[in-house]
């Protein structure tokens, strides 16, 4: 098989061939930041390194023995997240470079396939790749084969079949199995104390007037109040501290009994004790843009911290799923039982795209967490690429 990969970032289309075990004889990546190049020639060696995809008619390939074409065409004038500028924007118009080289390859080798992924956008900017691609897109979350929800579209040739009166195609790869995978799956037990933050840095990230959390006396709502610090109780919260009881006999005082870390709610309106131990007073609401405009993160539980102080911010508490990771230094945190905040790690991350432990990384965290945004869930590449044989 010989494969080129537009806009290849960190070669996840190359990571679903060798995972699947197809014999690859050339694989030809254009890319043009020098951190993902880096990346894929430590972990590819013998891959062929293209350049900037908009000179590709300057490139010295025997197009005819093309068999398939990757590629994720820059995604920030279709995403909801974005300004939504479509085809005006200078990168989501990358799109028809794409077009441009598909075209040739089956100008000459009518018997190559082609997968184009892209965000879940407008149905009228969908309709239009739909158009030029010839087979409307399949839809994908993620979360059925990862701790991930991150729902994309993708449009193939493989295994389409013909439907309707005009000759319209469409695709018959069916959704992936629901493994069942949630963020506790994935998060690791033991990590870098760099990945904690400090009391400084979230005060920055919070943007707060005040350096401690409180309560807002005219409205009785919270800002954002962090773990060691004292609550007052109101519509039914409670404070809940971290503390070492043996699970036979919890209420037992008795020395030398094995202990596990355990959750002791109160109910009684009052906090613990304010003591050096931060777990004593373990309570953390982070502004969300719901009824009660805030939400209430439990030790051990992760939420994304994505601008803090966005008034029109929902779904900040990440429980079965994380959600979607984005091309910049991850805001997704842990509240953990030691009353501390701490980033996901690298590791993690990738395991929410699904990398396999095999793949190296000899990027900075930054650019680690920035390449696995713009990257692919392998395992989904790997779903719809394994019916290449069926």
């Amino acid at each position: 098989m010989n494969v080129i990969s537009l806009f290849d970032g960190m070669s996840c289309g190359q990571i679903a061939l060798k995972e699947l075990g197809y014999p690859v004889e050339n694989y030809y990546y254009s890319e043009i930041d020098k951190h993902a190049i880096k990346q894929t020639k430590h972990n590819f060696p013998d891959a062929i390194h293209l350049g900037d995809v908009t000179r590709w008619r300057e490139w010295d390939i025997d197009w005819s023995s093309i068999d398939l074409l990757l590629g994720g065409s820059p995604c920030q004038g279709f995403s909801f997240a974005g300004k939504q500028l479509a085809f005006d924007d200078p990168r989501s118009a990358l799109f028809f470079v794409f077009v441009e080289i598909w075209n040739h390859i089956k100008s000459v080798n009518p018997n190559a396939y082609f997968l184009l992924e892209n965000v879940k956008m407008k149905k009228e900017y969908e309709i239009v790749i739909s158009k030029y691609m010839g087979v409307a897109p399949i839809e994908i979350n993620s979360a059925l084969v990862s701790a991930q929800n991150r729902v994309r579209l993708y449009w193939t040739n493989i295994a389409n079949r013909p439907y309707g009166l005009f000759g319209d195609m469409e695709c018959t790869i069916p959704q992936p199995k629901d493994r069942g995978i949630l963020l506790k799956d994935i998060l690791e037990s033991d990590f870098d104390e760099k990945y904690f933050l400090s009391q400084q840095r979230i005060e920055t990230m919070l943007k707060s007037e005040r350096s401690v959390p409180y309560v807002d006396e005219n409205t009785n709502k919270y800002n954002c109040l962090l773990a060691g610090y004292a609550k007052i109780p109101t519509d039914g919260q409670y404070i809940v501290a971290s503390r070492g009881r043996n699970p036979e006999k919890p209420k037992s005082r008795e020395a030398g009994l094995n202990t596990e870390q355990m959750l002791e709610p109160r109910y009684d309106g009052k906090t613990n004790c304010l003591t050096s131990v931060q777990k004593d007073n373990l309570v953390m609401h982070i502004p969300e843009a719901t009824k009660k405009g805030y939400a209430e993160i439990n030790p051990g539980e992760c939420f994304d911290f994505e601008n803090p102080k966005s008034e029109t911010r929902r779904g900040r508490k990440m429980e079965d799923k994380s959600n979607c990771l984005m091309a910049k230094e991850t805001d997704f945190m842990q509240f953990t039982y030691e009353g501390k905040i701490r980033r996901l790690t690298p590791t993690e991350c990738s395991r929410l795209q699904t990398i396999p432990e095999w793949y190296e990384w000899i990027s900075s965290d930054t650019q680690i967490y920035r390449m696995l945004g713009n990257g692919w869930t392998v395992e989904v590449i790997k779903h719809i690429l394994s019916y290449l044989q069926k």
